[in-house]
């Protein structure tokens, strides 16, 4: 197969792969139920809110769409590296801001049914 007709069968795997992971994992309920639970996580520090966490959630739900369904540790060092780019207004440093990434991830992960479980590439 030559490098094009690969790359566009790669793209159309993500697409597929892309459209059934959103129809899994609803951005919006994944949102509510982070900003509904946020408080309560193990990493929450207080005096941080929702706009602290809420990048990063999103940078969880964002970055594991695009890695294809990689594991967590995989990818942390790129995620780590990328957090500056991509934190918005969050005041939390990526110290602060993995264990949220990584329990979105976590969260994504434990809910996408079991036909799903390949990655997403």
């Amino acid at each position: 197969m030559s490098k094009s007709m690969r790359a566009m069968s790669n793209h159309d795997e993500t697409e597929v792969g892309a459209a059934a992971f959103v129809q899994a994992i609803d951005p919006g309920e994944y949102r509510e139920h982070f900003h509904r639970e946020f408080r309560f996580a193990p990493y929450y520090s207080a005096g941080r809110e929702w706009p602290d966490y809420e990048p990063a959630y999103r940078y969880g739900y964002d970055r594991y769409l695009h890695c294809g369904g990689r594991r967590f540790e995989e990818v942390e060092e790129a995620l780590a590296r990328e957090w500056n780019h991509c934190r918005a207004a969050s005041r939390l440093h990526w110290t602060e801001a993995r264990e949220a990434v990584r329990d979105g991830w976590h969260h994504i992960e434990r809910n996408l049914p079991h036909a799903l479980d390949r990655p997403l590439r």
